[in-house]
């Protein structure tokens, strides 16, 4: 196995992100899996720029969320994105949790299949670049 395959960052909701009922609207819970997911990605020098440097594109295509309870203007959230799959694509599992008191707030995942850019083709299995950057054997 790999070096450890989770990572997480730290978010404050801004004003922004505030809806009419006052706290996170739910589109926003989204933005927050990316930041999370684009920073593990970084660790493994696989974000999208090495993505695409390696011939792959790996859209999203499946999307979950769960929300559990609400978050608020200017609540410390920690958001943990977890790489739990990766042999046919890429699930990644998300976490929020308030910082505070370490109740989780919202629970996801995300799945990501490879497409060589060159044909446009989707693979059905992950290419070894996944493999090699995640530091695990196929």
């Amino acid at each position: 196995m790999s070096a450890n395959l989770t990572h997480s960052i730290e978010v404050t909701p801004a004003f922004h992100d505030i809806d009419l009922m006052e706290v996170v609207w739910h589109g926003h819970y989204v933005k927050y899996f990316e930041l999370a997911r684009c920073a593990l990605l970084q660790r493994f020098d696989y974000d999208y720029p090495g993505m695409r440097a390696s011939g792959y594109a790996w859209p999203v295509i499946d999307l979950n969320i769960r929300y559990s309870r609400p978050a608020t203007y200017g609540q410390k959230l920690r958001v943990s994105a977890s790489i739990v799959e990766w042999e046919n694509r890429l699930k990644i599992s998300y976490r929020i949790h308030d910082v505070a008191s370490g109740d989780l707030l919202t629970k996801g995942h995300t799945v990501q299949v490879a497409v060589n850019m060159q044909t446009r083709e989707m693979c059905y299995v992950s290419p070894a670049v996944l493999f090699e950057k995640l530091g695990l054997q196929p």
